[in-house]
């Protein structure tokens, strides 16, 4: 069995996104029961959230977007830069939270003291611009710790795989000059396909072309459709790149009984995709992964659905 593990700390729940929007505090909560009542959280290394310190924060987003949200999340505004990103006074504090939680799971990975692990955090992350949130996302998450790894682990090549149903915009533009971290995205294109980028010809940009792959997926698309682009564009991209760690972007979203989508991915179908993914970090890096929480918003799957994500990152 690995040693995986498991970010949660029950402040993520502050973030508050008032009645009605879809990326509430109860997802996580149900996430948790799932893990709880599937009897795995014995098994699991428990990690808790820090507070992140802002220079890593920095890495990635301007010093001016940290302090409007900062300025604009402590006035008690509820909303930053769109209507979609609902947000209360705790909502700064909490995404730093996310942020220092995930760091320490790293460094809990690098120095040995786990194998893998999955981060149930909130907010979620990979929409997140350097200079503006977007999609219910503040600070890019992934991003962050990709920076944090080659800053504090001389990581040469972070590898960056994205299966939440939407389009990681932020993530991709945080990277696509930069031939250090391949990015690859496998989401829904087009039709209702927020935010409306992923394309097959957005490859990167200058020293970073060749660095970002996108496999978009037509609606009522499933397990078969996903199992194919993956062998077409994952893994040949992956043999080529050789990753030293893999960080995960995990949406939940892309389920058949998801209404935030129309693509048909089934229970079975995502279990698979970690097994994939589990296994091409056991052959290219050690096995060294970090899957971080982004979508999924059909609350009644969710608790099987991080069940069967956290066993098979147990190997159980």
């Amino acid at each position: 069995m690995n040693k995986t593990g498991f970010l949660y700390d029950p402040r993520y729940l502050l973030h508050d996104t008032g009645p009605y929007h879809p990326e509430m505090a109860e997802r996580l909560e149900m996430i948790f029961q799932g893990i709880e009542a599937a009897d795995l959280l014995p098994h699991l290394t428990r990690i808790k959230a820090h507070r992140a310190h802002i220079k890593w924060v920095q890495a990635v987003h301007t010093q001016a977007y940290i302090r409007r949200f900062e300025e604009v999340c402590f006035s008690g505004h509820r909303s930053l830069d769109h209507e979609d990103n609902q947000m209360c006074v705790d909502t700064f504090e909490t995404a730093l939270l996310a942020v220092g939680g995930i760091l320490e799971t790293l460094r809990m990975l690098m120095e040995g003291e786990i194998d893998n692990a999955f981060c149930a955090v909130r907010p979620p992350g990979h929409h997140a611009e350097k200079d503006q949130a977007m999609g219910f996302c503040y600070f890019n998450n992934v991003a962050i710790a990709a920076r944090y790894l080659q800053s504090e682990y001389d990581i040469q090549r972070v590898g960056i795989i994205d299966f939440d149903v939407h389009h990681g915009n932020g993530t991709q533009h945080i990277f696509e000059q930069d031939d250090s971290v391949f990015y690859y995205s496998i989401h829904q294109h087009p039709s209702f396909a927020y935010p409306g980028t992923g394309r097959e010809f957005e490859e990167g940009q200058g020293s970073g072309h060749g660095f970002t792959k996108n496999s978009p997926v037509l609606p009522g698309q499933s397990d078969d459709d996903y199992r194919t682009l993956f062998e077409k564009d994952l893994f040949p991209s992956l043999a080529v790149f050789k990753p030293e760690i893999l960080l995960v972007s995990t949406g939940f979203d892309a389920h058949e009984d998801d209404e935030m989508s129309d693509v048909n991915l089934t229970t079975a179908g995502y279990t698979w995709i970690i097994q994939t993914i589990l296994q091409l970090a056991a052959q290219h890096c050690h096995g060294r992964l970090v899957s971080v929480l982004e979508g999924g918003y059909c609350l009644p799957r969710l608790p099987e659905l991080a069940a069967n994500h956290v066993k098979v990152l147990l190997g159980t």
